[in-house]
């Protein structure tokens, strides 16, 4: 008789704290598609998504003794995961694209467009083939809720380069659902 017994998150997150590896591996198992997927929004592909995953659940098993059951546990680890794509993009030196924010003031006001039509599969490989430096910025701000400030201290870019580098992405963005939306409409009629 193969019984498999149900562990509520909780358990495995004390017995993660307890340094067992069944529970890392429980965790690793239950959460690593979700934590991928946030990675996946900074990667420039499932490569790079793969390193960015691996090395934020090394970290989230060295840290999660400072985890205190205060707040969502999901929310701990995506904090961990989004912290460990900002600093493999700085570890690996990406130089950003930084764009004169007088060369996109005027795109900023026609930058809203609806994107509710895209499925999520669409909207990753549009935000993946932004350059490093706009995706970074689109996801943190965008995304994560980061305010200009506190992106330009995570990249070491001023504020003015971050509102530049997002106001470039949604241009960017933008641009490219009008041709996936143009593509879809012409095979519809077709």
């Amino acid at each position: 008789m193969n019984l498999k017994h149900k562990y509520a998150l909780e358990d495995i997150v004390k017995g993660c704290q307890a340094g067992e590896r069944k529970f890392q591996e429980m965790l690793y198992n239950t959460s690593s598609s979700k934590m991928l997927g946030i990675c996946m929004r900074y990667a420039k592909d499932n490569f790079e998504a793969e390193d960015m995953m691996q090395t934020g659940f090394i970290k989230v098993f060295k840290k999660i003794n400072d985890y205190r059951g205060e707040g969502s546990f999901e929310g701990w680890m995506r904090r961990i995961m989004v912290h460990t794509s900002i600093e493999f993009y700085r570890k690996n030196l990406r130089s950003l694209n930084v764009v004169n924010i007088d060369e996109t003031h005027e795109q900023a006001a026609s930058s809203n467009f609806d994107m509710s039509s895209l499925n999520v599969k669409d909207l990753m490989r549009l935000i993946q083939n932004l350059s490093t430096g706009y995706r970074m910025v689109f996801n943190m701000y965008a995304i994560e809720g980061y305010s200009h400030k506190e992106i330009g201290e995570q990249l070491g870019i001023t504020e003015g380069a971050s509102k530049s580098q997002l106001s470039r992405a949604r241009a960017i963005l933008r641009e490219q659902v009008l041709k996936l939306e143009g593509y879809k409409n012409e095979a519809n009629v077709g």
